[in-house]
């Protein structure tokens, strides 16, 4: 039973959404970066990049109170505000062929405990640990945990009967990307729309491990605190994105390693030999098909990879996905990459261009070999958490990428 809960967000003013909402952090080069503080006094980069002010990169926890402080003078100068009415909020994204309607709400951390909410990734500990001091600094948050659920024709006719209103936001980004929200604080609806979560069994975490799990860590931490600790106090649920499973989009990332461990180009070759049919392509890029058969990039040629089934021994979820078989074959006991994490010489990419940007970076010189997957399905997500099991680091690249700003969470 998945507890969904409406929430009072601070949101922008109407003529000023447009202007606030941003991508994420990570997402901007520097030229991009330094345009937008500069030529946007609205953008919420200033929020979360308060050192601008000063002109001065901040890091740790003086940052955490200059993000608070920003924060304070965008409610001061109006730019946000607060709903009075607890709200669910109904936000479409739509981009050429690709759209997506999911509801921004509160989930808890609760659900989170008794595994209600399922995850597929591991975390880092420092890493759950710096952004819980980080949301116990600030107050709020900014960042959606986005999760998915099966589809639920309940859900979706509820939800697509409220965008027949009049939405509160209707702009489009400079990346021709359409962006509406509607909000939602008509009781009767809410009502329905708890009610119909109530029957949904699990709720799967798409993106945003490490959010949800400092958001638990906090919830810990408060409720030591609180001797008057009741369970519906505000930080006992964090942010959430919910969409149906059939509109999460999901990409592969590719592997690069930066040398053969030792190995020659042939030997290298005669060691893959023992779990893979190996196929040289001459027909210029070349990406793997399906299941258990990669692409790989060396010495300036492409080869196939198919795996002997014969020879590789299925036992679990993890064990049939992609990218733990390229692990267990060939990136561990071949190339010496232990820690996919952390090892520097391994390095990862995504995106529509990845198997030439792979190429180009191989032909370069940065890196020896690379990898290319077919990308892992929902299926195999919900499997990996069902079991409780844990991907590989890198294994998904998943969208919607949501816009920072437009709905907040105070706790």
């Amino acid at each position: 039973m998945a507890h969904v809960k409406p929430f009072k967000a601070i949101r922008p003013t109407r003529d000023k959404a447009s202007f606030v909402a941003s991508r994420s952090y990570q997402e901007y080069s520097k030229d991009e970066l330094k345009s937008q503080l500069k030529y946007n006094p609205f953008s919420f980069l200033h929020i979360i990049n308060p050192g601008y002010k000063f002109h001065e990169s901040i890091a740790g926890k003086e940052r955490f109170k200059l993000v608070y402080n920003r924060y304070l003078e965008f409610l001061e100068d109006n730019i946000f505000q607060k709903d009075e009415e607890a709200s669910f909020y109904l936000y479409q994204i739509s981009k050429g062929k690709f759209k997506t309607l999911g509801l921004f709400c509160a989930c808890s951390v609760l659900d989170y405990q008794n595994d209600v909410i399922k995850k597929h990734e591991d975390t880092i500990q420092h890493r759950e640990e710096l952004f819980a001091d980080y949301l116990n600094t600030v107050g709020f948050n900014a960042e959606p945990v986005l999760m998915t659920y099966a589809e639920n024709e309940s859900v979706s006719k509820l939800l697509k009967k409220e965008t027949e209103q009049e939405p509160q936001y209707n702009f489009t980004t400079t990346d021709k990307i359409s962006h509406k929200l509607w909000k939602i604080a008509d009781k009767q609806a809410i009502d329905k729309l708890q009610s119909e979560f109530s029957k949904i069994d699990a709720l799967y975490i798409a993106d945003g491990h490490h959010r949800s799990a400092s958001s638990n860590l906090l919830a810990e931490k408060m409720k030591s605190e609180h001797k008057s600790h009741t369970g519906k106090e505000a930080y006992n649920y964090f942010m959430t994105y919910l969409i149906p499973e059939s509109e999460i989009r999901i990409y592969e990332f590719n592997r690069m390693v930066k040398d053969l461990n030792g190995y020659t180009k042939n030997e290298f070759l005669i060691k893959l030999d023992t779990y893979f049919r190996i196929e040289k392509k001459d027909d210029g890029l070349y990406k793997p098909t399906q299941k258990h058969h990669f692409s790989m990039y060396l010495d300036g040629e492409f080869y196939s990879l198919y795996l002997r089934k014969k020879v590789y021994q299925f036992t679990d979820a993890l064990s049939e996905l992609d990218t733990q078989i390229l692990y267990k074959t060939i990136l561990e006991p071949v190339l010496g990459i232990h820690d996919l994490r952390n090892d520097k010489r391994i390095s990862y990419g995504y995106g529509k261009h990845n198997v030439i940007g792979m190429k180009d970076a191989i032909d370069n010189g940065k890196f020896a070999v690379g990898f290319s997957l077919v990308p892992i399905n929902i299926n195999e997500i919900k499997a990996i958490a069902d079991a409780g099991l844990v991907m590989p680091p890198k294994s998904t690249y998943i969208e919607p990428k949501l816009r920072s700003g437009l709905a907040i969470y105070e706790f």
